[in-house]
């Protein structure tokens, strides 16, 4: 993975509304959220909402999905974990360990 796509993921999440907004989609997983149940459950505004949302697609750590008149919005895990994956791949000087902390998600 490029450094400048890891820069600009960290970027977007170094929001405290855009970290909310997107570790409230990790935990929803493959079943996403609308904008209205996201902004109900954050309490932010549906204008600084979409902002926020918009900044996260624009570092492909969300997708969005059309479902009749709603829009869905996901996590996008491999992504997730490409990020998590580039900063932990040379931990323990650069030789393979074990990462003692819970496996990063497979299967969301």
């Amino acid at each position: 993975m490029e450094e400048k796509i890891v820069i600009k993921a960290l970027a977007a999440l170094a929001q405290p509304n855009r970290l909310q907004v997107f570790r409230m989609l990790v935990v929803k997983g493959s079943d996403g959220l609308t904008p209205a149940l996201l902004a109900e459950e954050l309490g932010i505004p549906s204008n600084t909402l979409s902002f926020h949302l918009k900044e996260l697609m624009n570092a492909d750590l969300i997708s969005q999905e059309r479902s009749g008149r709603n829009l869905i919005y996901r996590a996008q895990f491999d992504r997730m974990n490409a990020v998590l994956t580039y900063l932990s791949q040379n931990c323990c000087q650069g030789e393979a360990c074990e990462v003692s902390s819970p496996a990063i998600c497979q299967t969301c």
